[in-house]
């Protein structure tokens, strides 16, 4: 009994391991040998006899295979815990032996994919032995290893990336050379998305200052920053950059382009009021004039017909209710409106359409054609044939449109004007071939009939006595000609 208590002290207050002293060898031949007996003596705990053997797992998977490797551990873990359990469970104190494991394999099949071991090898000679495939995983490499091949990658190869849809950071572009060589060959590259992402990073990166300077030399990159500037919004930006360019101009057409996001309508008009006195060329200027005189009427306009409307007073607007406000209207919108709702209104009051006509300078052609529309749309034909009637000098009366009468003829028979409205003003058309083909196309038999007389043209007449109804009055006309 005292033997076993003595070799239970030997036991535990042993070591393997040496006390440190300066005169230990501590190259790697000391550390190899003491690998190879570390493994040599595993020869007791490991049992080999079937090394000789070839195993097979449950699954079928030969031995020193990954996945077998990795089940027989966990395995190898669950019986061992198993056995701890049991042992204690027993109260046992002898520790000169191990239990077996259910599934023993040598460390050597672990390194080796070896069916069949002839003897049990060192670490060492396992290690050295480049014959065998080996099927342990590979650990990974440490990053010192990998190189940054981005780092590698030229503004060139960069682009040629970036055009590729590869993802790209510019980030390591640092010097401004680097960045301007960067922007040369996106705009070389002829890819506007390319050269937008390149500019995105410049702006991001360089002070304003610089970035204008190098951009005034560059017009294609300017360009694209201008657009890109004016369709993201970034109006603060895009002045400060005209405004170092010296486009005073361009400056002038930015604020002014700022009356599009203010609904109210009041504000919007102190506002375009102030942009009068921006650096505008003399014609912009005057379009300025205009816009801000066209929105100051339309207010009146506005509030005078909103109070008819509501009050009912006018038995135009209960026949014809408004569909939309006037206000922010353009201009040949609201001439419309006018000669719609206010044609017969004095040229004193602002929403009269000669009123409108001699402020804005709009032409006759625009002004006959507009007219025309709005009053064909109401059938007031004798508005329309007032607006073709002109008088000269000796008091003599005479038709007279602007816009050619064969377009007169379409505008009245859109607005489904009567035949013998339409007739009036096919007669007037000028050219024989169009007149022909508009009396045709709209049935005006009188025309078609007097101007193959005209022509003396009997063949077509007695070839168009067949497409009128039998016993009207067209066929009867047509047989007096062919007859006479």
């Amino acid at each position: 009994m005292s033997r076993v208590r003595a070799d239970e002290e030997e036991y535990w207050h042993s070591s393997k391991f040496r006390a440190f002293t300066f005169d230990d060898e501590d190259d790697e031949l000391s550390q190899l040998k003491e690998s190879k007996r570390t493994v040599n003596s595993l020869r007791d705990i490991v049992d080999d006899d079937d090394d000789d053997l070839e195993r097979v797992s449950w699954s079928g998977e030969p031995v020193g295979s990954i996945s077998w490797s990795i089940k027989e551990t966990a395995s190898g873990s669950t019986s061992s815990l198993d056995g701890r359990d049991s042992s204690l469970q027993k109260g046992s104190s002898s520790y000169a032996a191990l239990p077996k494991q259910a599934s023993s394999y040598s460390l050597s099949s672990l390194f080796k994919g070896r069916n069949k071991l002839s003897s049990f090898q060192s670490l060492s000679d396992a290690l050295t032995d480049t014959g065998v495939k080996n099927y342990a995983p590979e650990l990974r490499r440490p990053k010192a290893e990998y190189k940054d091949y981005s780092s590698d990658w030229s503004p060139k190869d960069t682009v040629r990336r970036m055009q590729r849809g590869k993802v790209c950071s510019l980030e390591r572009f640092r010097s401004l050379q680097d960045k301007l060589v960067l922007l040369d060959e996106a705009v070389a590259g002829h890819d506007g998305n390319v050269i937008t992402a390149v500019l995105i990073f410049l702006k991001r990166t360089l002070r304003r200052e610089i970035l204008f300077r190098e951009l005034e030399v560059r017009q294609v990159a300017l360009c694209h920053l201008i657009h890109f500037l004016r369709e993201m919004g970034e109006q603060k930006f895009l002045l400060d950059l005209l405004r170092f360019l010296d486009r005073t101009e361009e400056v002038a057409l930015s604020q002014y382009r700022e009356h599009l996001n203010i609904q109210d309508v009041e504000k919007r008009r102190e506002f375009l009021k102030g942009c009068i006195g921006l650096p505008f060329s003399a014609e912009d200027t005057s379009h300025i004039q205009d816009h801000y005189t066209l929105l100051e009427r339309q207010i009146i306009i506005e509030a005078n017909d909103r109070h008819l409307e509501m009050s009912g007073q006018s038995e135009l607007f209960r026949k014809y209710p408004r569909k939309a406000s006037i206000l922010n209207m353009p201009l040949v919108t609201t001439l419309f409106y006018s000669c719609f709702y206010h044609y017969t209104e004095a040229e004193g009051m602002f929403s009269s359409p000669t009123n409108l006509k001699k402020t804005f300078k709009i032409p006759d052609k625009q002004y006959v054609l507009t007219a025309l529309a709005a009053r064909a749309k109401l059938r007031a034909w004798g508005d329309v044939d007032a607006l073709l009637t002109t008088k000269n000098w000796l008091g003599y009366t005479k038709k007279k449109a602007p816009i050619g009468f064969h377009r007169v003829v379409e505008i009245l028979q859109r607005n489904n004007a009567p035949v013998q409205v339409l007739q009036e003003y096919v007669r007037l058309v000028e050219d024989v071939d169009t007149r022909l083909n508009l009396a045709t196309k709209y049935k005006c038999h009188d025309v078609v009939i007097e101007t193959y007389r005209d022509l003396k043209d009997r063949i077509q007449l007695t070839e168009y006595k067949c497409k009128v109804e039998r016993g009207s009055a067209e066929e009867e006309k047509i047989h007096s000609i062919l007859s006479n």
